[in-house]
């Protein structure tokens, strides 16, 4: 059997002004793909692949539409000249924005579908915060998203995507897929399922699968960052027994609509000056307090300083705080050099609605970068150790600071531009805040500004009633 692979995968606040170019995107071609890590289970399946192209993205702005269009031209160019093809398998996030193009995987799947024609079955893997639409729905056999927030399932959840396209190829049996919409949009940091109640709904889902008629459960949280009409929760259920398909979707959908309000931050959360003050008189340590407004793997833009500013204001001690994005402060600190002071202006480079901060900064360590864009700088404005990168990136791993002379685990307060907290941080926070801060990715969704929102819709709207209807797609006629 012959299966075609590709993907573009990114996250994308359509809040955010900065469009994320081809820099920003780490670019599998061809074989290349089969000896990364992130595709080398493929070569556990008694299939031939063949690999096109995969893009993918830390979460930030509105994908330049030029680009987009020019990896879907490669990427149906790949599907035209690969020969007959059994499948397809595309490795996606869900919540892609391409700049003027709501819908962009639909978009993608359909023009895929377009090039393979009716008969070749296509599966797809998900973040359970990508978003879903009829369109995708109708041009889809097969779907499995991720069931874990952190996502720490991502290979199972690909790994799970194929076995079951290979499963139908194998066995001849086409799969089909029902969905079934849910009018809420929560943030991924009050469903998180490392938390009640989404720990034990997301459980269930593999004790609704049946061998031999559900294939597979998923759950999709949504983006409630991306202002679209397909943004909104729903369950989607891959099979063949549609009775037993229906009966699964409306369960979920049911449920989950049951437990909307349940939904709720797992740590302690409350203004920047609040968490503040609590991390500064706190006789515990390492405090880790996560800036969740401009947390770039939530889409957010990385560059903002307020936090900092109340830091400083505070006069704060033992602070690491990994880190601001600002290309000019972290070429102003490799100019100046190791031990040396310099004057620096930190913040609101990339998103002018924030505010910087004006410091004197000792520069205590530089990166040894292949090249520039990779540069980060650690500075020190008074007891606070600052990381400073060239480009937007998070700090989640334990390696993200050692590598920069940094242990967050001998600091009295931790910053990080985060929502929940990755498995590495988590373990040592003693105690975890978040500050429900400023930013592109506001975890108070309630204020954000919604043009395209699909109906009434929790939590934005509060009284209203719901009935699952399950919808099918189009391929299951």
């Amino acid at each position: 059997m012959r299966i075609a692979v590709a993907g573009l995968h990114m996250e994308c606040s359509t809040y955010n002004p900065v469009l994320a170019r081809e820099p920003d995107f780490r670019v599998l071609r061809g074989p290349a793909m089969l000896k990364d890590g992130y595709f080398d289970f493929l070569t556990h399946f008694p299939a031939e692949f063949i690999t096109i192209l995969h893009a993918r993205a830390i979460a930030g702005g509105p994908v330049e539409g030029e680009l987009y269009a020019r990896w879907k031209a490669e990427i149906l160019d790949g599907l035209r000249t690969a020969g007959p093809l059994d499948g397809v398998y595309l490795a996606l996030h869900g919540a892609m924005f391409v700049d003027g193009l709501h819908d962009a995987e639909g978009d993608l799947i359909a023009a895929v579908r377009g090039v393979v024609g009716p008969k070749v079955l296509i599966a797809t893997s998900y973040d359970l915060h990508g978003n879903v639409s009829q369109k995708i729905i109708d041009n889809l056999d097969i779907f499995s998203t991720y069931r874990t927030a952190p996502h720490i399932d991502v290979p199972d959840t690909m790994r799970r995507a194929v076995t079951m396209l290979v499963r139908a190829l194998t066995t001849g049996q086409r799969p089909v897929l029902a969905w079934c919409p849910v009018p809420v949009l929560l943030p991924g940091e009050r469903t998180s399922t490392q938390d009640e109640p989404a720990r034990t709904f997301y459980t269930q889902l593999q004790a609704v699968e049946d061998p031999s008629g559900i294939w597979d459960a998923s759950f999709q949280v949504g983006y409630v960052w991306a202002d679209e009409p397909r943004a909104t929760a729903c369950a989607v259920v891959t099979g063949t027994n549609r009775d037993a398909m229906a009966d699964a979707a409306r369960h979920l959908a049911q449920n989950y609509w049951d437990l909307r309000a349940d939904f709720v931050f797992g740590t302690t959360v409350g203004s920047i000056e609040d968490c503040v003050d609590q991390a500064v008189a706190a006789t515990t340590a390492p405090v880790v307090l996560a800036e969740s407004g401009d947390n770039p793997t939530g889409g957010g833009v990385g560059d903002r300083a307020e936090v900092l500013a109340a830091l400083v204001a505070r006069n704060a001690q033992g602070v690491i705080f990994a880190g601001i994005a600002d290309a000019d402060a972290t070429d102003a600190a490799y100019a100046a050099g190791e031990g040396n002071m310099v004057r620096l202006k930190i913040g609101a480079s990339l998103d002018p609605s924030s505010t910087p901060v004006e410091a004197n900064a000792e520069v205590i360590f530089l990166l040894e970068a292949s090249e520039p864009r990779l540069r980060e700088a650690v500075v020190r404005i008074g007891g606070i150790d600052l990381v400073l990168t060239k480009r937007r990136r998070p700090f989640h791993n334990m390696e993200d600071f050692t590598r920069l002379g940094l242990d967050p685990r001998t600091a009295k307060i931790v910053v990080v531009k985060s929502g929940y907290l990755s498995p590495d941080l988590g373990p040592i926070a003693n105690p975890s805040l978040m500050a429900l801060s400023p930013g592109v990715v506001d975890q108070f969704v309630e204020r954000l500004v919604r043009h395209h929102k699909p109906g009434r819709q929790y939590p934005f709207d509060k009284e209203f009633a719901f009935t699952p209807d399950v919808k099918w797609s189009r391929r299951a006629s």
